[in-house]
């Protein structure tokens, strides 16, 4: 009863913030609104995470695997369009290398790297789930999977001086689809298509857990035997939930890069993913807004906290998690949100199967 009375209060809140956050190249000045944009292409990983861990059960701390993958992808058109035709970009030449290597030849083309940029994390991801969970590996095994595959990224992107710029990483971008990134205004227009590319995916994303699909992932989280036990194939459903998960997070990456002019080994590693999660979990990992806002509200105290005093900032970090596990397990949003009654997984998916069934 409470919940239909706030609905509409709730409605209105969430009207006013997106107005807000639509007009904000209005109000803010330039390094905030860059700041902000960056922290809405982060958001989009957020879903990923919120979808494949929150409302999945399995907690991957290797999503910068799959944002690096959607990165590079972009960066290394851009890197090729701000190379002179028929050079070689920059730190290929410094490195010794006589041509272009093969895997970078198409990348020339910008609607073969957009689809790069959601095809290959979403492959890779759907890959690695379905090596993991058709041998049914659960629990702190998959995070330790996760973070090797991310470790082992990193390790190769560091080694791979001439290939991808090592350490460096790719930058110096001038020009995408032919607008001058470094124009007037395009800070302005960046920022939008970020914000609306996070709406589109926030609308899918919720569209996606009503589905019987969504309610499925919740049990499986629940009680993954009692599904199994109902006759579904449970490791379908994680992989397809992981490489969404993945799709998520390389489209994330590729709007980071945009944004900061730059993607390198530095950006992606084991500690970027371990942050993604911590405030995943801060803000709520089975919801939804609870996710974004608290991608949002972490990267904006990041920014200002590290700033003031760099040297606690990773022990303020730390504590914040410990917090949030031992005394808010669900997050602001499950504080916020009030009490609610745990749904039965076995119930949950016997509703499911109803569903189906009618639908057939």
């Amino acid at each position: 009863m409470n919940g239909a009375r706030n609905r509409p209060l709730q409605t209105a809140l969430m009207v006013a913030l997106a107005l807000l956050l639509a007009l904000a190249p209005l109000y803010l000045g330039a390094y905030s609104l860059t700041l902000l944009g960056r922290v809405l292409a982060l958001s989009v990983a957020a879903i990923g995470i919120m979808l494949v861990w929150g409302r999945t059960g399995i907690l991957s701390l290797g999503q910068g695997l799959f944002f690096g993958l959607g990165g590079y992808a972009l960066a290394m058109h851009l890197k090729l369009m701000s190379t002179a035709k028929g050079e070689l970009p920059d730190f290929m030449v410094y490195n010794g290398v006589e041509a272009l290597p093969w895997f970078w030849k198409p990348f020339v083309s910008a609607p073969f790297a957009l689809t790069m940029v959601l095809v290959l994390p979403a492959l890779a991801a759907g890959l690695i789930a379905w090596l993991m969970f058709r041998r049914r590996i659960t629990g702190v095994y998959v995070s330790i999977i996760t973070q090797a595959l991310v470790l082992a990224f990193v390790t190769w992107l560091n080694g791979s001086q001439g290939l991808t710029s090592g350490t460096n990483g790719i930058t110096d971008f001038h020009t995408f689809l032919g607008i001058d990134l470094r124009g007037a205004g395009t800070e302005r227009g960046l920022y939008w298509v970020t914000l609306l590319v996070l709406g589109l995916c926030m609308a899918g994303t919720a569209w996606l857990l009503r589905t019987p699909f969504g309610s499925l992932l919740t049990a499986i989280r629940d009680n993954e035997n009692r599904v199994r036990f109902l006759g579904y194939n449970t490791a379908a459903y994680k992989v397809a939930a992981f490489a969404v998960g993945g799709l998520l997070s390389g489209v994330s990456g590729a709007l980071y890069t945009l944004h900061l002019g730059t993607i390198s080994p530095a950006m992606i590693g084991v500690t970027f993913s371990i942050e993604l999660v911590v405030w995943v979990a801060l803000g709520g990992r089975a919801s939804l807004l609870g996710a974004v806002g608290g991608m949002v509200l972490g990267q904006i105290a990041k920014d200002k906290i590290s700033s003031a005093l760099p040297d606690a900032w990773l022990y303020i970090m730390g504590a914040l998690f410990v917090l949030v596990v031992l005394v808010l397990p669900q997050g602001v949003a499950g504080l916020l949100g009030g009490r609610k009654r745990k749904a039965t997984p076995a119930l949950a998916a016997v509703q499911v199967t109803r569903e189906v069934s009618d639908a057939r």
